[in-house]
């Protein structure tokens, strides 16, 4: 699994003219999901990423993660973090997820977001979504897990 996460002043996601999705302070993060990819990679970078200490303390050091903090998470599914580029000029999707399990696992990483605790919103999963941000800092991160890596 892909995820690039930032941290937000506000976020939200449209689809079809409706907001689907808003937070103010917190994290967005967009998720891809490869191929290979189960509920443990999942879980594993779920949890990464509600710990992830990427917001201020009371000296403006990033030392505390939106766990810490009770802060939003905005989940956007993003097919295109799987794109390969490295031949030619138009991008290879091959590695992405098919959209069945992709969604499933998807559904499963907002699962634990939530129940770590978390106040998870989401956009439509395999929708046209237009995402409006607010980057706070700018402080953004691209995260991966993946199959072969087991965190500790």
């Amino acid at each position: 699994m892909k995820a690039v996460v930032q941290r937000v002043a506000r976020a939200s996601v449209r689809t079809d003219g409706e907001v689907v999705g808003r937070i103010d302070a917190g994290a967005l993060v967009l998720l891809g999901v490869m191929r290979g990819d189960g509920k443990r990679e999942a879980e594993q970078l779920a949890a990464r990423i509600a710990r992830f200490r990427f917001f201020g303390d009371d000296r403006g050091r990033m030392n505390l993660s939106a766990l810490d903090l009770g802060l939003p998470m905005l989940v956007v599914s993003q097919f295109t973090l799987a794109a390969d580029g490295r031949r030619g000029r138009r991008p290879s999707f091959d590695r992405a997820e098919d959209p069945g399990p992709a969604e499933a696992l998807y559904e499963y990483f907002l699962e634990q977001l939530r129940c770590l605790g978390l106040e998870v919103e989401m956009g439509r999963f395999g929708a046209k979504m237009e995402v409006e941000l607010v980057n706070d800092g700018p402080v953004t991160f691209a995260l991966e897990q993946s199959p072969s890596e087991q965190t500790g």
